[in-house]
């Protein structure tokens, strides 16, 4: 049974990859994954905020003692000496590489165009075999266009790709007024890889503390509709490949995103509330169903469910919301 798969160029022994979260802050959960059959690992996000505080303790150590003798500058600390977050973000992918045999895919998480290609490189010079790069911008100026939103993307991802040689993934959201569009401009700015999609947490307010907080809910399964339906229309056309993420909790979830066209499919939902080792029972039910239904390879039905192979592509379209609007019965 054939389960491997080409993500961003990299080869893998099968389409399970967990996906950023808390899990891979530990490498004992690292050497856990590839244990248990993940085919790669994307680690934890390293912040924009974390880069800027580095900048700012830097600033802040440099410029103590400039009214002081020349002979002063002798002793500023090196960079090495403030383990801030973006100094740790850099060991830990470090000592991953050096633990587990699998791809490394280092994740950065910023908001602007600043800041993310120095830290790309360094990304790459720790080892990572791979970047995927979250852009989490809200816009909430009101002179701020949808194109600027855009323009900003393509920008960093141009700005990006062109200052590293490891293979580049772009996470977004579901939320660009054309999302087709968008990711062939991404692809076309350099992307190897689209992930979708993004879940952009949503805050809460307590009502007894009048506060805004966060409010962290994992994924339903319900959730993997949305990619699932994007993938499929995606698939064939773009030149980036598309990696699924979002509600993937059991085979059938891996399965389905494969036939729409899916290389990987990211899981961390399912992980952090199973334990690691559920993807050894993912992979064991999915060569199972392989096995019954006569597949022999993930290639072989890789796209088969995709909007340009499947028989009535309108079902990804229109023409099914009226349908589905129709037949529902009370």
């Amino acid at each position: 049974m054939d389960l491997t798969t080409n993500y961003l160029g990299l080869e893998l022994k099968n389409p399970i990859v967990p996906s950023a979260g808390p899990l891979s802050k530990e490498l004992d959960n690292i050497k856990l994954m590839e244990d248990s059959g993940a085919a790669a690992v994307v680690m934890y996000s390293l912040f924009e905020e974390q880069i800027e505080h580095e900048s700012l303790e830097l600033y802040h150590h440099t410029t103590a003692h400039s009214e002081s003798y020349a002979e002063s500058t002798s002793y500023f600390p090196e960079v090495v000496d403030f383990k801030v977050g973006p100094e740790e973000y850099l060991e830990q992918v470090r000592k991953a590489k050096q633990a587990v045999s699998i791809p490394v895919i280092a994740s950065l998480n910023g908001k602007s165009a600043g800041g993310w290609t120095s830290y790309a490189k360094k990304m790459e010079e720790a080892g990572a075999d791979a970047l995927e790069l979250n852009i989490y911008n809200l816009p909430t100026d009101l002179k701020m266009s949808g194109a600027d939103i855009e323009k900003m993307y393509i920008q960093v991802v141009h700005d990006v790709t062109a200052s590293v040689k490891i293979p580049v993934a772009v996470k977004i959201g579901p939320f660009f007024s054309s999302i087709a569009n968008m990711a062939d401009q991404l692809s076309g700015a350099g992307a190897k890889g689209i992930v979708m999609f993004n879940r952009f947490y949503q805050p809460d307010i307590d009502l007894e503390n009048l506060e805004v907080v966060p409010n962290v809910m994992l994924s339903t399964p319900m959730a993997m509709r949305l990619p699932l339906r994007w993938i499929a229309i995606l698939y064939g056309r773009v030149a980036a490949d598309l990696a699924a993420t979002s509600g993937i909790y059991n085979e059938k979830d891996v399965l389905k995103m494969v036939m729409a066209g899916a290389k990987v499919t990211q899981m961390l939902s399912c992980l952090l509330k199973f334990g690691v080792r559920h993807i050894t029972d993912v992979l064991t039910r999915m060569k199972y169903w392989m096995e019954v239904n006569e597949y022999e390879s993930l290639e072989q039905m890789r796209g088969s469910m995709s909007y340009i192979n499947a028989p009535d592509p309108a079902q990804f379209e229109r023409a099914n919301y009226m349908k589905v609007l129709q037949s529902y019965k009370l």
